[in-house]
């Protein structure tokens, strides 16, 4: 498979991510009389990655996520010299699927993006008010098990073709847990598409949303890396 073919296999599926996941917060959520709320939204989010897991998985491994490349790379399961171009082709997917929701929310009279678009934050922006503290840590423990989930569950050892599941429910759960915390990032990509039209606070705290992720999942990409060599070193013996 070409590097282009896998660059618009994670552009695509990170737009659907990003208008799937953060579509469903800000057009689904409170929606009067049958707003699907947490548990919908978090559903949402874990939908979009199960499904295309399926749909480009065999592509380009549907990372759709600069902080799942970076810890596949840490775990040596992915290319350094594909790392930028990945992440490149997520973060514009990111925004796309942010402008395309942009779009639609604004056709709704009296619709303010100012009022949070989905974005993550932390302090008086945190949907719970959770200190920068609370959210930093959440979403370093989140995004590191995160990892650990999609490292254990595509490896060859593991039971084959119900990687899709254990992730895209692994999304939900995280979501689940964290949403009143920080809105639940655990991809920095997701989180720079809304914030750039959010704009004011979500630009200025989203350093956060890009730091913790990624340490998060260099983190679980080393530990799965000395799993990987103690399972090689028992079978050896």
């Amino acid at each position: 498979m070409t590097l282009s073919k896998k660059l618009g296999a994670e552009f695509i599926g990170t737009f659907w991510l990003v208008l799937g996941g953060c579509g469903s917060a800000v057009l689904a959520a409170t929606f009067p009389d049958v707003g699907i709320g947490l548990l919908g939204v978090s559903l949402a989010f874990g939908l979009t990655v199960l499904t295309m897991a399926y749909a480009i998985g065999h592509i380009s491994g549907c990372h759709l996520n600069p902080a799942v490349s970076l810890g596949l790379w840490s775990c040596g399961r992915f290319p350094t010299a594909d790392l930028v171009p990945y992440i490149v082709a997520q973060v514009l997917g990111g925004l796309a699927g942010a402008a395309t929701l942009y779009v639609i929310a604004t056709g709704q009279a009296g619709f303010d993006v100012t009022a949070g678009f989905a974005s993550n934050g932390y302090g008086e922006h945190s949907p719970g008010g959770y200190s920068m503290t609370a959210a930093l840590t959440i979403e370093v423990v989140m995004t590191f098990m995160f990892l650990i989930i999609i490292l254990g569950a595509t490896d060859k050892r593991a039971p084959q073709g119900f990687a899709p599941l254990a992730i895209g429910f692994g999304l939900t759960l995280i979501h689940l847990i964290s949403i009143p915390v920080t809105n639940t990032s655990v991809n920095p990509a997701r989180s720079t598409g809304v914030a750039i039209f959010q704009g004011d606070w979500a630009i200025s705290q989203l350093w956060l949303f890009w730091l913790a992720p990624i340490v998060g999942a260099l983190f679980a990409g080393v530990l799965y890396r000395w799993f990987q060599a103690e399972k090689a070193s028992t079978s050896s013996e």
